[in-house]
């Protein structure tokens, strides 16, 4: 080997060993950055307190709740009352989030974890309408390969600060990942609402009307009595275990959601019609319209007035009851969504009430 390939040899060396220092320098200082971010709180500074309105919007639609007095609203179902224990939780599920990975991505990648206009955007603003926090919520984070993504249960989520606004050309833009799944940050009512419904309780009458045709009622006169199906026809004779679940289901109604105003094809001009009279002197009506999915569109009021000054056992009930009123006012306001479960046993048709000849022979 000559001087000359010898020298030339020691320059490539020092060249590569001058990039691999450098590479190594550049990888830790990135690797240092990342670091230092790693726990730091997403939204600094925000304060559960300081919170009046939460706004999240995806791509085709928007869901605002809204604090009034000690509760929070729905906008968009006018005002209709949210579960406060939910959005409590979702605004101190907000205030925990820190950072578990810090990585700079581009515009491609943006797009494919949603981090860009096609991801969920919630905003948070005081009752002043002062900007609280911004933050984009991707798609979900597995440390585990999973079939279906959109079933299985995340390890958290991938997210951004004020990541609405395009990243400029030649830059980067930083995608985080947080370790809750963020399964709140939706535009689903079903997913907010109060779910608190009527209940009917201790009932006295229950007709039940359908648009076929078919009709039937039963009564009975005090709490301990046997229903009777009322002008029963000849061979006829009422299940009284199944007309105890058709009265009895009244009082565990439970709400699925509140219908947009706009709802179409609810099946409530031509509805099944349910009253029920109880002992304590109310009265229901419930028009029954058409499936949707596993819930019923139901419109409800409620009418008449309860015994005043009455001591003794029923006193704590009939509390309770007026305690109900006002909130049954409030869903007579509204188009209400029912499980199917919940109704199944008093929209049973007249045949299903009666007893079978095979279970006379028994």
């Amino acid at each position: 080997m000559n001087a000359r390939v010898a020298l030339v040899l020691v320059v490539l060396l020092v060249a590569l060993g001058g990039g691999a220092l450098l590479y190594n320098y550049q990888e830790r200082t990135q690797k240092a950055e990342n670091v230092a971010t790693l726990g730091k709180p997403l939204l600094k500074d925000l304060k559960v307190a300081d919170v009046a309105t939460i706004k999240i919007t995806e791509p085709k639609a928007t869901l605002t709740l809204k604090r009034t007095g000690d509760g929070w609203v729905i906008a968009e179902r006018r005002n209709f009352p949210a579960d406060v224990a939910r959005v409590r939780e979702f605004g101190l599920k907000l205030i925990d989030l820190k950072v578990g990975q810090s990585e700079p991505i581009g515009d491609k990648d943006r797009a494919r974890l949603n981090l860009d206009s096609s991801g969920t955007q919630v905003e948070l603003a005081s009752a002043n309408g002062k900007p609280l926090g911004k933050l984009t919520v991707g798609k979900k984070y597995f440390k585990r390969e999973v079939e279906n993504p959109d079933k299985a249960t995340a390890d958290g989520r991938f997210v951004a600060v004020d990541a609405v606004v395009p990243a400029q050309a030649g830059t980067t833009f930083v995608a985080l990942v947080v370790s809750d799944p963020l399964a709140q940050a939706t535009i689903r009512t079903a997913d907010w609402i109060d779910r608190a419904s009527f209940q009917v309780e201790k009932v006295k009458t229950l007709e039940v009307k359908m648009p076929s045709g078919d009709a039937w009622r039963v009564e009975r006169t005090k709490d301990d009595a046997d229903w009777k199906l009322v002008a029963a026809k000849p061979g006829e004779k009422l299940d009284v275990s199944r007309a105890n679940a058709a009265t009895y289901s009244l009082s565990l109604v439970e709400l699925a959601d509140i219908a947009p105003d706009d709802a179409k094809d609810t099946g409530l001009d031509k509805p099944t019609l349910v009253n029920a009279t109880t002992l304590d002197g109310l009265t229901y009506d419930l028009k029954v319209g058409k499936l949707e999915g596993d819930n019923y569109y139901v419109r409800f009021s409620s009418s008449g007035s309860l015994p005043a000054d009455v001591k003794g056992p029923d006193e704590e009930r009939l509390k309770k009851l007026r305690e109900r009123q006002p909130r049954d006012k409030l869903l007579s306001d509204y188009v209400l969504l029912v499980p199917k479960s919940k109704l199944d046993d008093t929209l049973k048709p007249r045949a299903e009430l009666l007893e079978k000849k095979e279970d006379k022979k028994k």
